[in-house]
C-alpha cells in the first residue's frame, strides 16, 4: 500500500466519522455496524498496518470513501459544508493534541481502560460509548474551540446521542492522528485532492 493509499484512507475515515455524527444530529440514528468499526479503532493502538484499525476491509470505509469523493471532487453541488466543518475540526484538534505529550499520555491511559472494559461489554454498548465519550469530554474539549455539531435540538439534547457523538469525534481525532503518522498534510488536501479522489474512487471499485 502506497503513502497516497494510507492518506486516502485514513482521510476517509475521518469523514466517516464526521458522516455518522451528522446523521445522529440530524436523524438520531446511526449504522450499529458502522458505528462499531469506529468505535473499535479507537481500541486497535498497535495496528500491523493502516487497514487493521478498520477490521481489515476498506468496505468498511464506503460511506467515507464516498463522502470524501463528494466533497474534494469537483461536483459543487454534492459538497456540503457542515461536514467539512467536522473534518477541518478534527484535523486541528488532533494538531493542538500533538504538541501536548502530558495530554497524550493521559489519553493513552484512559483507552487502556476502555480496552479492558471491551472484555465485558460489546463496542457498542451504553457503557462503552459513554466511556469513550468521557475521554472526548475530558480531555480533548478542553484543548481547542469546542467542535459545534448542528442538527435537531431534540435529538442533540438526549444524553445517548450526545455520548455518541462525542465518542465518535473521539474516534476521528484516532483516524486523524494515523492521517498525519502516514504523511497527511493539509497542503496534500489543498494540492493533491484530484489524485486523492481518483484514488478513493479506484479503492471504491475494489470493494
Amino acid at each position: 500500500m502506497n503513502n497516497l493509499e494510507k492518506q486516502t484512507i485514513t482521510l476517509a475515515a475521518v469523514c466517516q466519522t464526521a458522516v455518522l455524527v451528522q446523521n445522529i444530529a440530524r436523524t438520531g440514528a446511526v449504522e450499529e455496524s458502522e458505528l462499531g468499526i469506529m468505535l473499535n479503532s479507537i481500541m486497535v493502538t498497535s495496528p500491523d498496518n493502516i487497514l487493521d484499525v478498520y477490521s481489515n476491509d476498506i468496505a468498511h470505509l464506503k460511506s467515507g470513501l464516498k463522502a470524501l469523493i463528494e466533497q474534494l471532487g469537483n461536483q459543487t453541488k454534492e459538497k456540503d459544508p457542515e461536514l467539512t466543518r467536522y473534518v477541518v475540526s478534527l484535523l486541528g484538534l488532533e494538531r493542538r493534541l500533538a504538541n501536548k505529550k502530558g495530554q497524550l499520555a493521559l489519553l493513552g491511559g484512559r483507552i487502556e481502560q476502555s480496552q479492558r472494559q471491551l472484555a465485558h461489554y460489546d463496542i457498542t454498548s451504553e457503557t462503552l460509548v459513554a466511556s469513550l465519550a468521557s475521554i472526548y469530554s475530558d480531555l480533548l474539549s478542553p484543548i481547542g474551540t469546542p467542535i459545534q455539531v448542528a442538527g435537531e435540538p431534540s435529538l442533540l439534547k438526549q444524553q445517548t446521542n450526545q455520548h455518541k457523538i462525542r465518542a465518535l469525534l473521539l474516534a476521528g481525532i484516532r483516524s486523524s492522528v494515523l492521517w498525519r503518522q502516514v504523511g497527511g498534510k493539509r497542503r496534500n488536501i489543498l494540492f493533491g485532492r484530484t489524485k486523492m479522489v481518483a484514488c478513493a474512487k479506484q479503492l471504491l471499485k475494489e470493494i
